[in-house]
């Protein structure tokens, strides 16, 4: 029996690409999935902030083997394992939120934000059929940036500064969500595993940042 996920040579591109979009989609579908089931049971663990240190550190290590092993049987196994320790190292932010008066409104707040800013743009790259990627440049300089700001940050302390970097990191995301779909249409990723996690990481940190602008608004 054929996965639906072996993708198998074709002569048609336009086959190729809704192949590879349709499997990407439901891979990402599942990968979600999951990494909100480890997250919930990381969550009810309690775990500390050095265990959802660990785990992330651990999540970024296993992007590289996913990256290695993606044109391979082997990938689909490595996703899972990648996108489960992610949503695993969620588990001490999710209980600091959880322990606020407004907590839980908040992350389902942040969780429907993020969800309408992901199917609305995802919607506009695949209805208007654009080529975003003009924007790839622009949004990894972006990201170089953020990262520099948010070193200098834990040592600053500064509270507008976060504001601003998440509010930054919000648009980055945004940006990556219309030039990841639309590298999928226009046949410039043609691998699903890796599209998946492209995506993936855009929601992920959509949600983390979006989660930390609704807390800092409602404070």
């Amino acid at each position: 029996m054929n996965s639906p996920f072996i993708q198998t040579g074709t002569s048609n591109p336009a086959v190729s690409i809704n192949k590879v979009l349709k499997n990407t989609y439901i891979l990402l579908g599942m990968t979600l999935a999951f990494s909100a089931f480890t997250a919930t049971i990381s969550t009810m663990m309690n775990i500390g902030s050095i265990a959802s240190l660990v785990l992330m550190l651990v999540g970024f290590g296993l992007l590289f083997v996913v990256s290695k092993t993606a044109d391979t049987s082997k990938g689909l196994f490595w996703v899972f394992m990648f996108t489960g320790v992610m949503g695993a190292s969620l588990g001490n932010m999710l209980n600091n939120y959880l322990a606020m008066e407004n907590g839980p409104a908040l992350i389902m707040q942040a969780l429907g934000s993020t969800a309408l800013i992901f199917f609305a743009l995802s919607a506009y790259a695949l209805t208007s059929k654009k080529d975003f990627s003009f924007m790839g440049g622009f949004l990894m300089t972006g990201m170089i940036v953020v990262v520099i700001a948010m070193i200098a940050n834990i040592f600053l302390q500064i509270p507008i500064m976060q504001v601003v970097i998440s509010s930054v990191v919000v648009l980055i995301m945004s940006g990556f969500i219309l030039f990841d779909t639309s590298r999928i249409i226009n046949g410039g990723e043609t691998n699903y595993i890796r599209a998946t996690v492209s995506l993936y990481l855009n929601i992920f940190n959509l949600f983390i940042h979006l989660l930390v602008l609704l807390n800092i608004l409602d404070d």
